[in-house]
């Protein structure tokens, strides 16, 4: 005890280099273990560059910057997707509103969208089925329902979305000139389809996915083959995404006629006199007896006239003759609209 008197400082200092050592021992095996757990992460990392080394693809070496070209192409992408939306573009609704749709307000564009397609064929000369002057014989384009009453069933925007949809096919048949729309068939969006006639209706609904909505339809109609072209050609170039999923094509009617024409009737042609014959006389007195009428044995008998019936050829026809006599055919297309979802 008086040792440690005699050397305080020195023991003092002691316990103080003591400690800290310690807290160096403590400090260097905290390192030790971090500069452990460092070097696996680095090991793992190096295994993960390795593997990417020896992948097809890789980051690139020397020119080549994959980097660089998977940037351009996202940039490809991104002016595609900016382009095909394009051919994307939303079909206006009837009425277009901005706020909540009123019975009388769906009734009045209904009418009004009726009456003009309905002129649109005329013009056209498009037949529609069952079109009289009374209003309840008029084609209704699948809402035969709707264009009854004056109060509907609420929500009416899907109705809208529906007339506008049918106003820009039937539009596209207009334009067509197809010589006659048969039906036009829809999904049931509304409570009041329910009470519709089945001729107005498909069994399918709409399909969603990450994309867009598909909305299907059905039309019937007859024509021959410029028209159905300009059909596929007007859907194809309609900036509403109509895309005609499937077409069923047969002959429209079978007419019983032959293309032949009929053989022709013998004709009895006049009656054919052959000339005398040149008489010839072995003597004089032969010639004597026939100047002078006297009979002879000799003498060849007069000629009889000879009936020839002779077949005379019909003209034959002058003219372009045809080559390819087209028929009406009879068409069943089923098409989707395409409509993008809403960017989030």
């Amino acid at each position: 005890m008086a040792w440690i008197k005699r050397n305080l400082f020195f023991v003092i200092g002691a316990v103080v280099a003591l400690a800290l050592i310690g807290f160096a021992g403590f400090h260097n095996f905290s390192g030790w273990k971090h500069n452990s757990e460092a070097r696996e992460d680095l090991n793992k990392a190096y295994a993960e560059l390795s593997r990417l080394n020896n992948q097809p693809i890789h980051p690139g070496l020397g020119k080549v910057d994959n980097i660089k070209l998977a940037r351009e192409y996202q940039k490809e992408i991104r002016d595609f997707l900016a382009k095909a939306n394009r051919r994307f573009e939303r079909i206006p609704p009837v009425p277009d509103a901005s706020g909540k749709i009123t019975s009388e307000e769906y009734a009045s564009a209904l009418r009004a969208t009726m009456d003009q397609l309905l002129r649109d064929a005329a013009n056209n000369g498009v037949t529609l089925p069952n079109v009289g002057a009374a209003a309840e014989k008029k084609f209704t384009f699948s809402f035969s329902v709707q264009s009854q009453r004056v109060q509907f069933t609420p929500p009416l925007e899907p109705l809208t979305v529906q007339l506008g949809e049918v106003k820009a096919i039937a539009d596209v048949l207009n334009k067509a000139k197809i010589n006659s729309l048969d039906q036009l068939r829809r999904e049931r969006v509304s409570a009041d389809d329910q009470s519709g006639p089945q001729t107005d209706y498909l069994d399918g609904h709409s399909q969603t996915n990450d994309l867009a909505v598909l909305s299907p339809y059905e039309i019937t109609f007859r024509c021959f083959s410029p028209e159905l072209a300009s059909v596929l050609a007007g859907f194809a170039n309609s900036p509403h995404g109509i895309v005609v999923k499937s077409i069923n094509v047969e002959p429209a009617a079978v007419v019983a006629a032959s293309d032949q024409p009929p053989p022709p009737a013998p004709v009895l042609s006049t009656p054919y006199m052959p000339p005398p014959p040149v008489p010839n006389y072995r003597s004089e007195g032969d010639a004597f007896r026939a100047r002078y009428g006297i009979p002879s044995k000799d003498r060849l008998p007069p000629p009889q006239p000879v009936y020839a019936p002779q077949l005379i050829a019909a003209p034959s026809k002058t003219g372009p003759k045809t080559v390819l006599d087209e028929k009406q055919l009879k068409v069943v297309m089923m098409i989707q609209i395409v409509k993008p979802l809403a960017k989030k």
